[in-house]
Parts: C-alpha cells; structure tokens; sequence
C-alpha cells in the first residue's frame, strides 16, 4: 500500500502537466486562421499587408491609433497592400479587415517605431 500512493501521486501529476502543455498550444493553432499577415512589425516607413490567396473580393482596411482616430483606410485591397507612415508617429495601431457588408472579420495590431 506504501509503494502505491506514490506511484498514483506521480501519474497524476504527469496527467496534469499534460492537460496543461496542451491548452498552451491552443492559442498557436487558432493563429493559423488569420487572413493577414502584416511586415515588417514593428515598421518604420510602411508595412505590408498580405492577404491569403483565397481572401474575397471588395475587403477593406481600416487603421486607428490607439486613441480611437482613424489614421488610414482603403477599399478593395489587393493581395499585398502596402501603407506610408510617414504621417503615423511613433506607437502601436489597430487594423480592421472587414468586409462588404462592413462585418470585421479579423482584426491585429502593429507597431510604428521611428
């Protein structure tokens, strides 16, 4: 009986720490989702938005500082979108991707350092 609560004890233990690694890499599959992928971030005079091969037609882009004020928008990106900001200080911004029915279906974030 002696020998036995240890052996149990220990297989609970790695039964938890697996249950654990495995909700960790939850959020790294969900990241495989996304319809945008932006470069370079942080970014100094542009950065590049890369839509999916497979993305709609009539998306739009939408770009806030985080005060809420609408820094850039453009209707109908193509496949890779490329944005100056030369007028953007130095800061972290919020995109929107939404679509024609004015829906977002994916938003991020990004990072002006000058």
């Amino acid at each position: 009986m002696r020998r036995i609560l240890p052996i149990l004890s220990f297989i609970l233990l790695i039964a938890i720490q697996s249950q654990g690694q495995t909700s960790r890499t939850t959020p790294a599959t969900e990241q495989a989702d996304h319809i945008v992928r932006l470069y370079p971030n942080p970014a100094t005079s542009y950065i590049t938005f890369d839509l999916q091969a497979s993305f709609e037609k009539g998306l739009s882009i939408q770009v806030y500082n985080f005060l809420g004020r609408k820094m850039y928008e453009t209707q109908n990106v193509t496949e890779k979108t490329t944005v100056n900001l030369t007028d953007f200080t130095r800061g972290v911004y919020i995109y929107h991707l939404i679509d024609k029915t004015g829906k977002i279906i994916e938003l991020g974030k990004f990072q002006v350092s000058k």
